[in-house]
């Protein structure tokens, strides 16, 4: 999953603006026109307006969140009442991933150019509950392969559905906003991977005073599945209130008219390409971390089921409070790559005391919880920086769905380390995964210090490149994502103080 961290409407964008390649969204009311009217309590940009989408938003992917690592909670429950073993176990993380190598970039266009955001988010939504029905089916009636549907099925829905919460993002706040929305969005969505940590182990020993064995587990996965349905309302609230915004602002999803085609990814520059990688290494080791987590700490440790389990959730919780302020930081400072670079540098630091066993769990945890957070909040927003308005889901959807290849691949070989090696082997794999998405974020820092540094800008350098590199409004988005790969644009110092000044 991504906490997305991380799009559409396809009016045209001025070329360089405060909130480069993303659109007009609904907290602008335009200039001129019928448009032109007072912010009342029922307006789109009234901040209590503000408040209700974004927590509509944030509960979205609360549900989806809630129920992707039901079974790293229960592992052990699923590898005795269903005899697994850990490879097979990693299969339902593996083709909860598997089908979104297409399908996030799929359903990225389908809300681009056919769905459209509202009735795409309530499909995706539909598609998460059944999904986790199927789960609960598989576990109770004990069919492994209806178990692994369903979670093919959740998978579909809940990229997809991620997909669709960060178009959402960007079409209802400002640039200036972006990375605290973000951040926003992690903080619920992981409260709702630390909830499901804390609680099923709990729920199941509830329900075997009922149940016993496998109909045990399909019927506590049965009850988690009701955090799917708040999602699903929510999705259908969202899209109601943004009718209504739409209506009052009098914008459309695709106001260029321009078709949304697969062809139209030659658009992405080499930064595009980089982000991407990188937020493929690194969320696909982290996925995998957790989903192995409770039985790491457990033998690695020696920690009892809770302890291992509070242990593992310490990361989500930790992004649950912290993200939002990081966010507001970021938005406040700028420099997104040094943010991201520091960030994978106290990931590694955290796995490698993790492969100290007289270092307690929890000081290791922490550090990567702080850099979890910092890097969804200062990661998934460079994408809305150097992609064109109009294709923003698209670019969204194709960045999660080579994530999801990754968890994937990264995932089943997980498992087989496990059962074939141990558990030191594991971490210094999850470490390298780490390492490479750290060379990569150094390599965009390069690119984009050799040519105008704008995504590593300060918020006031950027403001400052922005306003002296405007061009005319008619000016495709398309060409500033060229202008990014250039030395064409570059603010001086001089032009930079002379635009604070003002």
């Amino acid at each position: 999953m991504e906490d997305a961290g991380l799009l559409i409407t396809n009016q045209p964008v001025i070329l360089i603006t405060h909130e480069p390649a993303i659109p007009s969204t609904s907290s602008r009311i335009p200039d001129s026109g019928a448009n032109s009217q007072r912010v009342t309590l029922s307006h789109p940009n009234h901040w209590l307006q503000k408040i209700v989408a974004l927590s509509l938003m944030c509960v979205l992917g609360f549900g989806s969140y809630f129920c992707y690592d039901n079974p790293g909670a229960l592992q052990d429950f699923f590898e005795s009442d269903l005899h697994l073993k850990t490879s097979e176990f990693m299969l339902l993380y593996s083709w909860y991933s598997w089908p979104n190598i297409i399908m996030c970039s799929v359903g990225g266009l389908l809300i681009d150019g056919v769905f459209g955001i509202r009735l795409g988010t309530c499909i995706y939504a539909l598609l998460v509950v059944i999904g986790q029905l199927l789960v609960a089916g598989g576990a109770f009636y004990n069919c492994f392969t209806l178990l692994i549907f369903g979670r093919f099925i959740f998978g579909i829905g809940g990229e997809s559905l991620a997909v669709a919460q960060n178009s959402y993002a960007v079409l209802w706040f400002k640039g200036d906003l972006l990375n605290m929305v973000f951040g926003f969005q992690l903080s619920i969505a992981r409260a709702g991977s630390a909830v499901n940590f804390l609680l099923m182990n709990s729920l199941y020993k509830y329900v075997n005073n009922y149940f016993s064995g496998y109909q045990c587990l399909g019927i506590t996965l049965l009850i988690a599945g009701s955090s799917c349905l708040l999602s699903f309302f929510s999705g259908i609230l969202l899209g109601l209130q943004d009718k209504n915004a739409e209506r009052k602002l009098n914008r459309n999803q695709n106001q260029t008219g321009e078709r949304i085609k697969l062809s139209d990814v030659k658009h992405f520059g080499k930064s595009f390409w980089i982000i991407t990688f990188a937020i493929t290494f690194y969320y696909s080791a982290i996925f995998a971390f957790v989903a192995l987590g409770k039985v790491f700490f457990e033998k690695r440790f020696n920690l009892p089921a809770n302890r291992a389990n509070f242990v593992n959730s310490l990361l989500y919780f930790i992004a649950a409070f912290l993200a939002p302020a990081l966010g507001i930081v970021i938005d406040k400072f700028g420099k997104n790559v040094t943010f991201v670079f520091l960030s994978l540098l106290i990931t590694i630091l955290g796995h490698i005391l993790l492969t100290l066993p007289n270092i307690d769990p929890i000081i290791s945890m922490c550090f990567i919880g702080v850099a979890y957070s910092m890097i969804a909040c200062a990661l998934w927003p460079l994408i809305a920086l150097v992609t064109p308005g109009h294709l923003l889901g698209t670019a969204y959807g194709i960045a999660q769905s080579l994530q999801n290849l990754g968890t994937g691949v990264i995932q089943y070989i997980a498992g087989e380390i496990v059962d074939v090696y141990s558990y030191s082997v594991l971490e210094a794999y999850f470490i390298g995964c780490f390492i490479l998405a750290l060379f990569l974020i150094l390599l965009l820092w390069i690119q984009d210090w050799s040519t105008n540094g704008y995504l590593n800008m300060s918020t006031r350098q950027r403001k400052a490149f922005d306003k002296n590199n405007a061009t005319p409004e008619d000016v495709d988005s398309v060409e500033r994502e060229r202008l990014l790969d250039s030395d064409y644009g570059s603010v001086s110092e001089e032009d930079q103080t002379h635009s604070e000044k003002k």
